[in-house]
């Protein structure tokens, strides 16, 4: 959007020099239209961009990481065990887990209750409980806590299958909305366990592949493992490399004359 943008602000630029008058009234039109659309599209970016200006998060703003925040595997461990355990016993669960930034209250339709708890699976059992004030609303994970809980998503308007519920359709509505995070879905009817990102709900996922995903995306070891696998990979490469030219040297030496060379000791016949 933003290089179709900057080509009509070209060819309005262009139009006018060469005296295209109609042309250049008609692109501009276009240009300002075209800037007030992407403004639409992008209101949560700027807001959230306004907002960071204006509490002077001037180091923030411009440090923005492509890799989730890593977690502790054990904390892992606890969330898959406690849906492990829900899925079991056939108990509704939602729970967002944000990965690049934090989620703004204003993106979510109610924020619910504030806990910022250590992450235990009793704990999220307790929440989830039918007899709990909270256990029909998201429960919010943010680095190694539960940060709330109680939490009322925003629902997916795509048709979908009718085996799917309210808590389907809003973990696919959070995540359409919300880019920067995962949900984790626990079917209350069938027990059985999906995931949704970027709209797109993975079911049924057995417990075990769903530790799978979280500890590739999450995992406090993922991002050590590509470390030293990168490390591997170059080292591998250098000395790849270093052995190719020794063995170079050790082939031609230096004062001695290639075999295929151009020029020849031989004398000329008389």
């Amino acid at each position: 959007m933003v290089r179709g943008l900057v080509l009509l602000m070209g060819l309005t630029l262009v139009s006018q020099e060469i005296g295209l008058r109609l042309l250049a009234f008609v692109l501009e039109k276009l240009v300002l239209g075209s800037a007030v659309v992407i403004a639409m599209i992008f209101q949560s970016d700027f807001r959230r961009f306004l907002e960071r200006l204006g509490r002077g998060d001037l180091r923030q703003m411009f440090q923005h990481s492509h890799r989730p925040d890593s977690k502790p595997d054990r904390v892992i461990d606890e969330i898959v065990d406690a849906v492990k355990e829900l899925s079991q016993k056939r108990v509704g669960a939602l729970i967002v887990m944000e990965t690049k930034e934090p989620i703004e209250a204003e993106e979510i339709t109610v924020p619910g209750v504030e806990i910022n708890a250590d992450i235990s699976k009793e704990l999220l059992q307790t929440i989830f409980q039918p007899s709990t004030l909270l256990h029909d609303g998201a429960v919010l994970i943010r680095n190694s806590q539960i940060f709330s809980a109680g939490m009322i998503l925003p629902l997916s308007q795509r048709k979908a299958s009718r085996q799917l519920g309210t808590r389907h359709r809003a973990a696919m509505g959070v995540t359409e909305q919300i880019s920067h995070c995962l949900c984790i879905v626990v079917s209350e009817e069938t027990g059985s366990i999906s995931l949704a990102e970027k709209g797109v709900l993975n079911r049924p996922l057995t417990s075990n592949k769903l530790r799978e995903i979280l500890l590739g995306r999450f995992g406090a070891e993922a991002e050590e493992r590509s470390a030293k696998s990168g490390f591997r990979s170059l080292s591998r490469q250098l000395l790849t490399q270093g052995g190719q030219l020794i063995s170079r040297l050790g082939n031609n030496p230096v004062g001695k004359t290639p075999k295929n060379s151009g020029s020849s000791d031989r004398k000329e016949p008389p």
